[in-house]
């Protein structure tokens, strides 16, 4: 059994939170992260990103092995806010933020966890597959860096995203697609206390709309949500115009049509009932996926497991991730626990011994 350096792996992810990298922002991490693979024997790529997501690039390495086979390690190097001024802190055993901020263990104890594995790999003279990296940026709020990922580069037919929760083992085969609306309600302004009666309320449309709309969790598969709602200007004027923002998910892609045609409609009828008019854009921010428990893939990952003692367990989630482009562009991707708690919060944590074993994984996964 190999050793990780604990030290060594909590002082870089230290090193790699401590880089201000909030969505759209990731110059600073990306140079980082591509030195330090250089230094590492990688062949490092700088993968150009189109610059309204950011003023980076994505990130992609290659480290040729002498054992047969490859496989593609991806996580993402960007955080949600905030997340400028990261200040790690170690309680017991545990990794959190001073508390006026995220961690950042999302997604950069992927990216720490990779990079030790690799300097032991070194330091012990292990031979191993060939290993490829594919670091992203722009994932929170809308996986862009792995949308525009250039796929020409890769050559595994098979990708590991470290970018979830859960007990390490965690294994995710499955994950929801994601439909944006927005729909744009105009209806007719009107004096509130004179001439209420000649205007038509644009509130009194999405209420009705929404009212008569299935929402939150329709299925085990699918849920929807009105996520944000803005119009109005005073309070002596009906309503003349009122923009609803919402979204469905579902694992299953005629599930998620089906929601998305429902709620489109339901817009549409409250609008015509009333008088209004509604214009609806409906954009897919993402396609769902799910791999069969007996895939060749899944199998090694569970095996690569089960050698360090660790009961593997697949899940399917309610959330996307850079998993769900990767799928889609055809290379059979998973999605794994690092041990991040309560991300996306000021209360985000990882435990030191959980980001050890995921280390531990990718070591065996690679070289046995």
């Amino acid at each position: 059994m190999t050793h990780v350096n604990t030290d060594r792996l909590v002082n870089h992810f230290f090193e790699l939170v401590k880089i201000d990298s909030e969505s759209g922002n990731e110059k600073a991490i990306a140079e980082a992260v591509s030195e330090q693979l250089g230094e590492l024997g990688f062949t490092v790529s700088k993968l150009p990103v189109p610059e309204k997501y950011t003023n980076g690039f994505n990130v992609y390495g290659r480290l040729e092995g002498t054992l047969e086979g490859s496989i593609v390690f991806s996580a993402h190097m960007d955080t949600v806010s905030p997340g400028i001024g990261i200040e790690p802190i170690i309680e017991d055993g545990i990794i959190r933020s001073k508390g006026n901020t995220i961690l950042g263990g999302d997604d950069k104890s992927g990216i720490a966890a990779v990079m030790e594995a690799v300097r032991c790999l070194k330091e012990q003279n292990l031979e191993h597959k060939t290993i490829e990296v594919a670091f992203t940026v722009h994932e929170e709020g809308g996986l862009f860096g792995s949308e525009y990922f250039d796929m020409s580069f890769i050559q595994s037919d098979k990708a590991i995203v470290l970018d979830t929760g859960g007990a390490i083992g965690s294994i995710v085969t499955g994950a929801p697609g994601q439909q944006k609306i927005i729909a744009k309600i105009t209806g007719r302004p009107a004096h509130a206390g004179l001439a209420p009666e000649e205007g038509i309320s644009a509130a009194s449309v999405a209420a009705d709309a929404i009212m008569n709309m299935k929402l939150l969790r329709i299925d085990e598969e699918t849920t929807a949500n009105i996520g944000m709602i803005n119009g109005g200007q005073a309070t002596n004027i009906v309503m003349p115009e009122l923009t609803v923002i919402a979204e469905a998910r579902s694992l299953n892609g005629d599930k998620l049509a089906a929601q998305v045609e429902h709620m489109v409609e339901t817009f549409e009828a409250s609008a015509q009932k009333f008088g209004a008019t509604v214009e609806i854009e409906s954009t897919r921010a993402y396609n769902a996926f799910v791999i069969a428990e007996d895939d060749a893939h899944v199998q090694q990952v569970k095996a690569a497991f089960a050698k360090n003692g660790i009961e593997a367990a697949t899940k399917h989630t309610g959330g996307g991730s850079d998993a769900n482009n990767f799928n889609k562009k055809g290379l059979t991707t998973v999605n794994l626990s690092t041990g991040m708690a309560k991300v996306h919060t000021t209360e985000e944590y990882i435990a030191i011994d959980d980001m050890v074993k995921i280390t531990d994984f990718v070591i065996t996964y690679v070289s046995e």
